[in-house]
């Protein structure tokens, strides 16, 4: 069975990303066709990146690098949950990501945005981030926006419809994540 873990990408206080992560982890929950994992970037204390050797090299020297590299090993697929800051991802989840290479690839990815615009500058980023990493994006992607998922622009209130859009992405990266799983065997 598929091993995914739901990436709350952002540590900033008042962060939306905990309440959206935990709403998709829920949704998650009732599948069973893979299991799931709510990691929160937050709770890994990474530095901005200090490791020495390029990450394609996994040859790292710091404690936090080896218990990150351990966790995001450990899964076939991601959701990213991702806020837009200035027209892209947040600086901590791209920093998570820059930490780590070959734990990324031949994997699939899904992700969920939120933000004035949905997110969606956010998502653009982290697919050519992905890319580059070899992981392969699913074209499903759930959308919220400030303006109609969230009350007074901070308690979260998906719309009616929004658990459908997690449920179609949720497919898409767990099938994806199969498929990739004769390349993952291959390495």
């Amino acid at each position: 069975m598929p091993r995914i873990a739901i990436i709350i990408g952002s540590t900033r206080p008042g962060r939306k990303g905990e309440a959206v992560g935990k709403w998709a982890y829920d949704i998650a929950q009732k599948r069973s066709d893979a299991e799931f994992e709510l990691v929160d970037v937050a709770e890994f204390n990474l530095p901005v990146l200090d490791e020495m050797m390029p990450p394609a090299l996994h040859q790292y020297s710091h404690e936090h690098t080896k218990v990150w590299s351990a966790k995001i090993a450990s899964f076939d697929g991601f959701v990213f949950v991702t806020p837009e800051y200035n027209h892209s991802t947040s600086a901590a989840l791209k920093n998570a990501i820059d930490f780590l290479h070959g734990e990324w690839s031949n994997k699939a990815a899904g992700f969920i945005g939120y933000g004035a615009t949905m997110g969606s500058r956010a998502v653009e980023h982290l697919r050519q981030i992905m890319a580059s990493l070899h992981v392969a994006t699913v074209r499903a992607q759930v959308g919220l926006s400030m303006f109609t998922d969230f009350e007074a622009f901070s308690v979260f209130k998906p719309g009616v419809g929004q658990e459908k859009y997690v449920n179609e992405m949720l497919d898409q990266v767990i099938g994806w994540s199969g498929a990739l799983q004769v390349l993952r065997k291959a390495e």
